[in-house]
């Protein structure tokens, strides 16, 4: 694994742990366009602001998750447009995640803890790039037994949200 993914991994598993100690009350809404919000959370490390939406078709239609799809910055350590995504479980180790729109798609190399991330930053900034002009992408993903899931998020107002997001972190 090279030392940028090793960086990456570390960073990711710090957001994961991060969000999952922090209230509702100390999430700060800074807007809701559409199908997607705009968030800022502060602590003694600075300020970390995120885009995110939930699906609005799931598949299998039985399996109800909590799925996410996130945009985060977080400026204190230079991290900018990181696109993460949770299933709602714990990924499988040996099956991709990957996300759709159109013809384009786009590898998620990382899984830990239920959520994936991008390795490559190049590769994060065409994500965005096609979700501001898309209208909806497709996440697909395999839970531990090795069945597929594929969430479908809406892109209605993903460009406000993600220019609020950046913004407000900038």
């Amino acid at each position: 694994m090279s030392i940028i993914k090793k960086t990456l991994l570390l960073v990711s598993i710090y957001f994961i742990s991060f969000f999952s100690q922090i209230s509702a009350e100390e999430i700060k809404k800074i807007g809701k366009y559409k199908d997607w919000e705009a968030m800022v959370v502060t602590d003694e490390s600075g300020k970390v602001c995120f885009a995110q939406s939930s699906p609005i078709l799931q598949a299998p239609k039985s399996n109800k998750r909590d799925a996410k799809l996130f945009i985060a910055f977080r400026p204190a350590e230079k991290i900018i447009d990181e696109v993460s995504v949770t299933g709602g479980y714990e990924f499988h180790k040996n099956n991709s995640v990957i996300a759709q729109s159109g013809k384009n798609k786009f590898k998620f190399d990382i899984k830990e803890q239920g959520f994936a991330w991008i390795a490559d930053t190049k590769i994060e900034f065409r994500m965005i790039k096609r979700m501001k002009k898309g209208s909806r992408i497709m996440i697909t993903g395999y839970n531990q037994k090795g069945s597929q899931t594929i969430d479908h998020y809406s892109l209605l107002g993903f460009t406000k949200a993600y220019n609020s997001t950046k913004k407000a972190c900038s």
